[in-house]
């Protein structure tokens, strides 16, 4: 498997205990809806988290966060209203990123809450 695949998985892991710590149950991995996928559906309380996970080895190019652009928010939109649908779901629905950053042999990750709030 390629480094930067590796990373990636790593990543997703890291967010999932990470989310797990933070009291949220995961509901789905890995979900697919036609050329999308949604990295982590979680839940807390009445809240259904859309989780985009960005995994960086360095922050040199820009924070992790930064790589997800109006494409990318537009086809988890649409991967999620499916999601909804599909399963019948009446909770409120947020969009969060998780951005880790590798910094030597540990991470640094940073939850961003309704952040597509701010593209």
């Amino acid at each position: 498997m390629a480094q930067h695949n590796e990373l990636g998985k790593k990543g997703e892991q890291l967010a999932i205990d990470f989310l797990i710590e933070k009291g949220y149950t995961i509901v789905e991995r890995n979900y697919r809806y036609q050329k999308a996928e949604i990295d982590i559906i979680a839940q807390k309380e009445e809240v259904l988290a859309v989780i985009e996970v960005k995994t960086r080895s360095t922050d040199y190019f820009g924070n992790p966060e930064e790589f997800v652009n109006p494409k990318k928010i537009k086809l988890l939109t649409l991967a999620m209203d499916n999601y909804v649908t599909e399963k019948d779901v009446d909770v409120e629905v947020r969009f969060d990123i998780i951005a880790i950053t590798k910094i030597t042999a540990d991470f640094k990750i940073e939850h961003i809450k309704d952040a597509f709030l701010f593209f």
